[in-house]
C-alpha cells in the first residue's frame, strides 16, 4: 500500500493566486508546456489590473497546502480569456484542471462576464475534453500554430464558452 495515500485524496482547495506564488505557478507552467514562463513574467501578470490568477491546493506531509494547478485570467468589458491553465503531471486526471475553471467561472459570472475564450492546441486531447464539458465549442483556428508540444505545427483552436 502507498504510504502517502492519504495525499492523493486530499481535497483540492482553490484560491486566490498571490505574488509570493509565482515561482512554484512558474515550476508547474515548466512541466506542463514546453515553453516555460518564468516567475517574474507571472508575477508580472498577476500585478495587471486586468488579470487575476487562481490556485489549486492540495495538502501536503508538511501540513502546507502546496500548489498543484492554476490559472491565469484576463478580462475586459464583459469577455474574459483564459491565459493559461497548468495542472502538475501528477496531479491530473483528478478533477483539478474542472475544479480551476468552474472557481474561475464563478469569479467571472460574479463580475458580470459573458463570454470566456481560449486557444488550445488541437492534438490535446485531455484539455479538448475538459472544455467541452464545461460547455466551450471552438469558434475559429489557427492552423500550424504550435511550433512543439504534444503535435508540433498543431492548428490552435479558439474556443468559446458563454457564461449568461
Amino acid at each position: 500500500m502507498n504510504p502517502f495515500w492519504w495525499w492523493a485524496s486530499a481535497p483540492i482547495a482553490v484560491e486566490e493566486a498571490e505574488l509570493d506564488d509565482a515561482p512554484e505557478l512558474a515550476a508547474i507552467h515548466g512541466e506542463s508546456f514546453p515553453y516555460e514562463w518564468t516567475a517574474e513574467e507571472i508575477s508580472a501578470l498577476l500585478r495587471d489590473r486586468t488579470v487575476f490568477g487562481m490556485v489549486a491546493r492540495r495538502a501536503n506531509l508538511f501540513g502546507t497546502r502546496s500548489p498543484v494547478g492554476f490559472i491565469l485570467m484576463r478580462a475586459a468589458a464583459d469577455e474574459a480569456e483564459i491565459l493559461t491553465i497548468a495542472v502538475s503531471p501528477r496531479q491530473r486526471g483528478r478533477g483539478c484542471g474542472r475544479a480551476l475553471v468552474e472557481s474561475a467561472f464563478r469569479r467571472l459570472y460574479r463580475d458580470r462576464i459573458k463570454a470566456v475564450f481560449l486557444e488550445v492546441d488541437g492534438g490535446n486531447a485531455p484539455a479538448l475534453t475538459l472544455y467541452g464539458k464545461l460547455g466551450f465549442r471552438q469558434v475559429g483556428e489557427r492552423k500550424g500554430y504550435y511550433r512543439a508540444g504534444s503535435t508540433p505545427g498543431a492548428s490552435a483552436l479558439v474556443m468559446r464558452a458563454d457564461l449568461g
